[in-house]
């Protein structure tokens, strides 16, 4: 697989990434219980906290109750009717949220559901006053529905497309009608799924950030992330800002321990391999043919609302301010330096990954393998606004934050990128080296040589496609800003969340606009990648 030389320099780069992320999360750990001391006092009996605590899991809970059991209608329609006109196009625009900024897609969404939205006018006209508010729970709900229904949607839609074609003509032939079919083939397939796909969408609810910060109601619809923000940047409560990251943590490890029991993969039926064709088709078309069309123009509304409303605002005036113009330099710098940052801390971490399965592997070396792998997801126990509360009051106590703060933010957008990164990568680098590996090294191909010749031709694309989710992702990120947003950085997020915050609905349509074409550019490519990142992770 490796020469000596190879194998040596991959370990000992993997040992200075754990070290690396250990020290970074560790520093901000220390100092979080360090702030902790002598001024928490009865915080863990507070009632505010314990009211924060049950919204959290309230709103989770709800949205994926939601999700989760209208993606199984949706699913069971789109894998049903593949002849359905457009439907490769309705499958795409289902993965069109995976690479939205939530920031983005809320605008579109208020624009779609607010006081002025289309839904209210529409229900205005029929004598109705203004009967949706989108700002509390039900906003919250609607949000979480539109990232991850289509989310639920295509999990469960893949795992009915893997249902042998045996079955479909052994159901024909038997004569088998809708309700049989689904009892007896379809369902056993949902529930296996259910339960991963489920713990999934509850922990991407339980720890939104950016979307209840925008549409929250004020402290009765507040998430535990959002009230760490409102801690620092409002009330500046460090002890409360501790405390409530300490609740998320235990939060965040108790949602990964559950997703873990039961992320059991479903058995695979045995089958001949031959192509699905489903012979179901013929009842249900007026149902299966309403599903869709609500779907798509569930999905579609704010994502067109957002390229409506950002070109109907004044974007030549809006291309000539200044302050957009260092908005996007700030953080296509910050995205490129992350990104590039977390290829650098992810493949260490996949490369030892071979030496460790080895048979004669050493212990050492298979515990620091695993802990790399472990370190890699360290950021979805910690979320980024806990990590970045942790350096912002280490950098207070040294009066650096303002200078600091673009390089904390550039690593914690790494971080969290590195388990979506790790999944792109990590199949197709493991393939390479089983093809390739041992014909290197017996041709005496090693080093930059090997890298050039060898590795970047067969792994360029993965590798631009990990790049470009982690610049997307970074691009979009609200969560590390949030907390250091000030003067002296801003970024497109955060100059959009600012307009919107001062009511200039204009300037923020039209920034909306810029950041999502932006990152969607860099996501389309990547769409079933991201989407089998987020499942596994």
């Amino acid at each position: 697989m490796y020469t000596t030389s190879e194998a040596s320099a991959i370990v000992r780069a993997g040992g200075i990434v754990l070290t690396s992320i250990l020290l970074f999360a560790g520093l901000s750990t220390i100092t979080l219980i360090f702030h902790a001391e002598g001024g928490a006092g009865g915080a863990l009996f507070d009632a505010y906290l314990f009211g924060v605590a049950r919204f959290t899991l309230l709103q989770a809970g709800l949205s994926t109750l939601l999700s989760v059991a209208l993606a199984i209608p949706v699913a069971r329609a789109l894998a049903r009717r593949r002849d359905f006109p457009l439907r490769s196009w309705i499958v795409r625009l289902s993965a069109l949220p995976l690479g939205l900024p939530a920031l983005v897609a809320t605008l579109g969404i208020v624009e779609v559901w607010g006081r002025r939205g289309v839904v209210n006018q529409a229900l205005a006209a029929l004598g109705l006053d203004n009967p949706v508010s989108i700002y509390g729970l039900i906003g919250i709900l609607i949000a979480h529905v539109f990232f991850n229904l289509p989310l639920a949607a295509r999990l469960l839609m893949a795992g009915l497309e893997r249902i042998p074609a045996e079955y479909w003509l052994t159901s024909a032939n038997l004569g088998m009608g809708s309700g049989a079919t689904f009892r007896l083939i379809e369902w056993p397939v949902i529930r296996g799924l259910l339960p991963g796909i489920a713990g999934l969408v509850f922990m991407l609810c339980a720890t939104s950030f950016t979307i209840v910060l925008t549409l929250g109601g004020g402290p009765a619809a507040t998430t535990i992330e959002v009230a760490i923000y409102q801690a620092l940047r409002f009330d500046f409560d460090p002890p409360r800002a501790v405390i409530l990251s300490v609740l998320q943590i235990l939060l965040t490890g108790a949602l990964l321990y559950v997703m873990r029991l039961l992320g059991t993969p479903a058995e695979e039926a045995p089958t001949a391999g031959r192509a699905a064709r489903r012979f179901d088709g013929r009842s249900g078309r007026l149902s299966d043919g309403l599903v869709i069309l609500a779907f798509t123009l569930f999905t579609a509304a704010p994502l067109l609302a957002v390229v409506s409303a950002g070109l109907a605002s004044d974007l030549p005036r809006l291309a000539a301010d200044p302050q957009l113009h260092r908005a996007l330099a700030t953080s296509l710098a910050i995205a490129l330096a992350s990104a590039t940052l977390c290829l650098a801390i992810a493949m260490p971490a996949i490369a030892i990954a071979p030496l460790a399965a080895a048979d004669r592997a050493p212990a050492p070396l298979r515990s620091l393998s695993g802990s790399l792998q472990a370190a890699s997801a360290l950021i979805l126990l910690v979320p980024p606004v806990v990590v970045a509360t942790g350096w912002f009051l280490m950098l207070r106590n040294f009066g650096q934050v303002a200078r600091f703060a673009p390089y904390v933010v550039i690593v914690i957008n790494a971080l969290m990128a590195l388990p979506f990164v790790m999944r792109v990568l990590e199949p197709a680098y493991r393939t390479h080296i089983a093809r390739t590996g041992r014909l290197a090294v017996s041709l005496g191909v090693s080093g930059l040589h090997r890298l050039r010749w060898i590795d970047l031709p067969a792994l360029k694309r993965p590798l631009l496609t990990a790049f470009a989710f982690a610049m997307a992702l970074s691009l979009g990120d609200l969560g590390a800003v949030a907390i250091f947003g000030a003067d002296g950085l801003v970024t497109l997020p955060w100059l959009l969340f600012s307009r919107m915050g001062s009511y200039r609905t204009a300037d923020a349509a039209g920034i909306a606009l810029l950041l999502g074409v932006l990152c969607l550019l860099l996501t389309l490519p990547s769409t079933a990648a991201v989407k089998d990142a987020r499942n596994d992770a």
